[in-house]
C-alpha cells in the first residue's frame, strides 16, 4: 500500500487529491473492488448484452440491478480520484449539453411522449452510467480492466451467434440477433477488434495475449456472418487507423498483424459474401440507391426534415414519425397505401433531423473533443506499466469505427457510443490523475 508519507515525497508536500481511507488499495496498483464490478457488469449488459444470450440473467435484471448499485456506490465513495468533479472535461460539457438540446426538444416533438421516452428512459441514463463510468477509475488499470469487459462482452456475443445461427444457402449472412441486428453487431465488433489489439501486443501474460487473438478471430468471423457492408467499411477504417497510427509495435508488425487479421476475413468469406460487398463499388443495383425506402432516399428526406425545422428539429427519436406524417410519402395513406416508419439508417442525420442544426453541432463536438483529448493522450510516453498511449490510439481505432458504422446506422443514442466516450475520458482522467501522484512521489 502507498502510505500518505509516500505520496507526500522527501519534500513533505501535501498531496493534491485526498488519500484513501485504509480499507482502499492506493492507485496505480488499485484491486477490483465493489464499484468497479457493478461498473462491468452493466457495461456487459447495457452494450454487450450478455445477459440476453442466457435466459436466467434476464430474469435477474441484470442490467437494471448493476446500475443502480454502481450509481448508488459511486455517490457514497466520493473520495479521492473518485470525486464527482474529476469527470469533468470537454466531452463531458458536449455531452451534458447535448442532452439538455435533446430535452428542449421535447415540447416541439411531433411526438412528445416518444421524445420524452428517449430522452428520460435512454439519453438520461446513458449520460448518468457515462458519469459513473468515468468516476470509478482510480488509475489506468481500471481503464484498462474496463476495456478488457468490453471486448470480453463482445468476443462472448460473436462466440454465442456463431454457435446458434447458421448461415448458408438462401440464409447467407445473419439477420435478427439477440436484442442487435447484424448490422450493429458488425460495428460494435469492429469498436471491439482494437481493443483486442491492445491486449494482445502489449505487454501482458502470455494467457491473455493468446485469449486476446483467440477472441479477435472469432469477432472477424462475427463480421463476415454479419454480412455488413456498412461493417466492413468500418472495419477498413478502424485496421486502417491502427495500420498507421498504433506505435505501440513496430510498423512491420503492425502490418503483419493487419495482414494477418484480412486474411481470416479472407478464409471466412462465402463467395456470396463477396458479392455483397461489391455493391459497394457497384451500387446500381442496389436499392439502397435505387428504392424510395433506401438509404439515399431517407438520408434525402431526413435533410429535408432538418430544412422544415432547422432549430429543434422534429423531437429525439422522431424520425419514424416524421416518416410516416410529414414526408413526401406520407400522402398515400390518405389513398389507402401504407407508409413505413423508418429509422434514418444514418446517426449524423438522425440528430440533425431529430434535435436541428444546434443538436448535430453539440454531438459533433462530443466526438470531436473525445478524438481530440485520445489525439494528445496517443504521445504520452510508453511506460511498461501503464501504456497511455497505446490504449488512446486503440481507443481511437474504435471511435473510428463507431463513426464509419454509424454513417449507416441509427447508433446515435446507443449504448455503445457512449460507452467508448467514457473510456476515452476516463483514460484522460486516470493519466492525469497518475500524472499528478508520480509528481507528488518526486
Amino acid at each position: 500500500m502507498i502510505t500518505p508519507a509516500a505520496l507526500r515525497g522527501s519534500t513533505g508536500a501535501r498531496p493534491r487529491y485526498r488519500t484513501f481511507p485504509p480499507w482502499q488499495p492506493a492507485p496505480p496498483d488499485a484491486a477490483w473492488d465493489a464499484l468497479l464490478v457493478f461498473v462491468s457488469l452493466f457495461l456487459a449488459t447495457a452494450v454487450g448484452r450478455v445477459h440476453q444470450l442466457f435466459p436466467i440473467l434476464i430474469a435477474v435484471r441484470v442490467t437494471f440491478v448493476s446500475a443502480i448499485l454502481a450509481l448508488g456506490v459511486y455517490v457514497v465513495v466520493q473520495d479521492g480520484p473518485r470525486r464527482l468533479g474529476l469527470i469533468a472535461a470537454p466531452t463531458t460539457t458536449a455531452l451534458l449539453a447535448f442532452l439538455g438540446w435533446a430535452a428542449a426538444s421535447v415540447p416541439d416533438a411531433l411526438n412528445q411522449g416518444q421524445a420524452f421516452h428517449m430522452v428520460v428512459d435512454n439519453l438520461t441514463k446513458s449520460v448518468l452510467m457515462y458519469a459513473v463510468m468515468v468516476g470509478c477509475v482510480r488509475g489506468t488499470r481500471d481503464v484498462e480492466r474496463l476495456c478488457l469487459v468490453y471486448f470480453a462482452a463482445a468476443v462472448i456475443y460473436a462466440s454465442v451467434v456463431l454457435t446458434r445461427f447458421s448461415v448458408g444457402g438462401a440464409h447467407w449472412r445473419l439477420s435478427d440477433l439477440y436484442y442487435y441486428d447484424a448490422n450493429d453487431f458488425a460495428t460494435f465488433v469492429v469498436t471491439a477488434l482494437p481493443l483486442g489489439v491492445f491486449f494482445m501486443t502489449t505487454r501482458r501474460a502470455v494467457v491473455l495475449r493468446v485469449l486476446a487473438a483467440l477472441g479477435i478471430v472469432l469477432l472477424l468471423a462475427g463480421l463476415v456472418r454479419s454480412g455488413s457492408r456498412g461493417g466492413l467499411l468500418a472495419l477498413v477504417a478502424a485496421l486502417g487507423f491502427l495500420a498507421l497510427w498504433y506505435r505501440a509495435v513496430p510498423g512491420r508488425w503492425r502490418a503483419v498483424a493487419v495482414a494477418g487479421m484480412a486474411l481470416v476475413v479472407l478464409l471466412t468469406a462465402s463467395g456470396r459474401y463477396w458479392e455483397q460487398m461489391q455493391t459497394i463499388v457497384q451500387p446500381n443495383s442496389d436499392y439502397n440507391v435505387t428504392g424510395q425506402e433506401g438509404r439515399l432516399a431517407l438520408w434525402r428526406r431526413g435533410i429535408g426534415y432538418l430544412l422544415r425545422r432547422p432549430v429543434l428539429g422534429v423531437g429525439a427519436d422522431n424520425f419514424p414519425v416524421a416518416e410516416g406524417e410529414i414526408s413526401p410519402l406520407a400522402y398515400r395513406q390518405a389513398y389507402g397505401i401504407g407508409v413505413p416508419w423508418m429509422a434514418p439508417h444514418d446517426a449524423f442525420i438522425q440528430v440533425a433531423a431529430e434535435l436541428g442544426v444546434p443538436g448535430v453541432a453539440l454531438f459533433l463536438w462530443m466526438l470531436g473533443a473525445t478524438l481530440a483529448v485520445l489525439g494528445h493522450l496517443q504521445r504520452a510516453p510508453p511506460e511498461a506499466s501503464t501504456p497511455v498511449g497505446a490504449l488512446a490510439a486503440a481507443l481511437t481505432a474504435s471511435v473510428v469505427g463507431w463513426v464509419v458504422g454509424a454513417l449507416f446506422l441509427s447508433l446515435a443514442y446507443a449504448g455503445m457510443l457512449y460507452a467508448l466516450l467514457a473510456l476515452a475520458v476516463a483514460l484522460r482522467k486516470a493519466a492525469t490523475l497518475e500524472s499528478t501522484w508520480a509528481a507528488g512521489a518526486h
